[in-house]
């Protein structure tokens, strides 16, 4: 989106102009070419969001998602790039089966040492799988519907589908997949907004 201000370019403008003259109808035609031109240059003025999502526990499978169907409310242009093990949330099997990790989480009420107890990791997960169910939160699954009826763009990482041996068929339907780090680069350049979650 660079115009050419340097000074030729401007005496050569000049000099079409002066070529004109006072022709008032190709003056006016020259304005309006003109106009075209810059409101071809102009951005359309949608907003452009790109996530990336690496994580793929329970917990964080809400941010990218609650963020992405929140930016397309507001009409955004939004990209999910789902690589290692954040592409377990876009798996239709292993989506219904994330945990919630209770080791290392400063956030839960217990201490390291019983969070590492054998059984902690389900019973933190089934906890809050029923704090989401008496709050009415969305699901994952509801929120990936959501995401896609929303146009946004939730894209598995072809590296990491191939690491895991993942079959694009097990994807929920919409998902674009056979997409590279390189795809994502080139929306996160021109993105308004770059997230790692």
């Amino acid at each position: 989106m660079s115009t050419d201000t340097s000074p030729s370019s401007a005496d050569e403008t000049g000099e079409e102009m002066a070529d004109e003259g006072s022709d008032p109808a190709a003056l006016q035609a020259r304005i309006e070419a003109l106009e075209a031109q810059v409101g071809e240059m102009e951005d359309d003025g949608q907003k452009k969001m790109t996530i990336i999502a690496t994580q793929g526990s329970f917990d964080m499978a809400y941010p990218p998602l609650i963020l992405a169907s929140t930016a397309a409310a507001f009409d955004w242009d939004v990209v999910v790039f789902h690589t290692f093990w954040a592409l377990d949330i876009l798996h239709e099997e292993n989506s219904k089966n994330l945990k919630l990790s209770a080791v290392g989480n400063p956030n839960m009420p217990i201490p390291n040492a019983l969070a590492a107890l054998p059984g902690m990791d389900a019973l933190a997960t089934r906890m809050m799988r029923s704090k989401i169910e008496e709050n009415g939160t969305a699901t994952i699954e509801e929120l990936i519907d959501l995401s896609l009826d929303q146009g946004v763009d939730l894209q598995a990482c072809q590296m990491t589908m191939e690491l895991m041996d993942y079959d694009e068929d097990e994807f929920y339907d919409g998902v674009t997949t056979d997409v590279g780090a390189a795809t994502a680069l080139e929306h996160m350049a021109d993105a308004d907004i770059q997230l790692l979650v």
